[in-house]
């Protein structure tokens, strides 16, 4: 997909899939810059050539084409499409420490992905322990990061980006894995931005239908009663 800034064209080519956290956070931030974008789905069980060879280290999605150059990991990826469109909004503020205060928050969103990634992988045994750990880092993000008000499509930024593919399909994995994730009551804040930031357009348009979420859950549910996890599970949820 090519669109011209500041007079050059700019080709931008969107590698994932549809169930990978870190390739949403990808497309999240090219829909909310307003950039278009081709989007190539990856089957992460039969990788491409491309894929291995474009990112030969981790072997993984999101990697994103940009005029033939291809840059990969989420976080990079989103602070270059910052930088190289530099119109509003702005995923990261310019003053350094408001910017520090922003990258340490991202690295603790991703701890939550992870203990979130704990309760829905844990068997029976476990479960109520990785629940533990989940709730502890959501009170620590709840009174961390004080409020997050008028959340609107214009003012959408790194956190936001962050926050949804962690947190976004709470309701449908609460509904499939029968355990508690975001309560209001607990975690006030989080729940009112969650659920503000879903509600979104920009967010509705990239969110993967619930008809399609419903029976994925189901079925990684289903492989781990098994203990039969596709290779692919871990990093999709």
């Amino acid at each position: 997909m090519e669109q011209t800034v500041g007079g050059e064209e700019k080709t931008v080519t969107l590698y994932g899939t549809w169930t990978s956290p870190y390739a949403k956070r990808v497309e999240l931030g090219l829909r909310i810059k307003g950039i278009p974008f081709e989007y190539v789905e990856e089957d992460l069980s039969n990788k491409s050539p491309f894929l291995l060879e474009n990112n030969p280290v981790y072997k993984k999605v999101p990697v994103l084409v940009h005029n033939g150059k291809c840059l990969s990991e989420s976080l990079i990826i989103l602070e270059y499409i910052d930088e190289v469109w530099s119109q509003e909004p702005h995923f990261l503020p310019a003053d350094p420490y408001e910017r520090s205060q922003i990258k340490f928050w991202a690295g603790y969103i991703q701890q939550v992905y992870e203990c979130l990634l704990k309760v829905l992988t844990s068997g029976a045994r476990d479960q109520e322990n990785a629940c533990k750990e989940l709730y502890d880092k959501l009170r620590v993000l709840e009174n961390g990061m004080g409020g997050r008000t008028n959340v609107q499509s214009s003012n959408l930024g790194l956190l936001d980006i962050m926050i949804v593919p962690t947190l976004g399909a709470y309701k449908v994995q609460e509904e499939v894995f029968g355990v508690k994730i975001l309560d209001p009551d607990r975690n006030p804040m989080l729940h009112s931005w969650v659920n503000s930031l879903i509600e979104l357009p920009v967010i509705k348009e990239a969110a993967a239908p619930r008809e399609k979420v419903v029976p994925f859950l189901q079925g990684f549910k289903q492989r781990l009663a098994l203990k039969q996890p596709s290779k692919r599970d871990e990093t999709d949820l």
